[in-house]
């Protein structure tokens, strides 16, 4: 039963990445407390792993390099997909290429732009409610 409710949480995380879309983001700020934020994910692997893109020498990535110890949570009507582990600043340039979309032109030049990176969240365990069943566990 969890690989059918790992399997829906992983298709509703893929469906909830995009533009428009917006998942809870939380991180250890610089003086040691939890702090959430609102995210746009950009491309997602079920509940494998999640990008997000973001600047850098901002808030987010200022507190992942201090700690990349992450949570993620998306939440509906009908299901509350929470799911923690860590959190990587990407500055490859192929990456970034990968996970531009045409939202992000407001903030940044474009894919190459200095500026611009891309966080990609590991998932280490999670705690699934899809369809009123739950599932916890750590990834295999």
């Amino acid at each position: 039963m969890n690989q059918e409710i790992i399997r829906r949480a992983g298709e509703i995380v893929e469906k909830n990445a995009g533009e428009r879309n917006y998942c809870a983001l939380a991180l250890i700020d610089m003086d040691g407390y939890p702090t959430v934020s609102t995210i746009t994910a950009s491309k997602a692997e079920g509940i494998d792993w999640i990008t997000f893109c973001t600047g850098l020498g901002g808030t987010k990535t200022n507190r992942i390099s201090k700690c990349n110890q992450a949570s993620v949570c998306f939440h509906a009507d009908d299901y509350n997909i929470t799911l923690v582990g860590s959190i990587d600043i990407v500055t490859d340039q192929d990456v970034k290429n990968e996970m531009w979309y045409s939202g992000l032109e407001n903030h940044f030049s474009g894919p190459e732009d200095p500026n611009f990176c891309v966080l990609r969240f590991k998932t280490e365990r999670y705690n699934l409610l899809v369809d009123w069943k739950e599932a916890r566990g750590a990834m295999e």
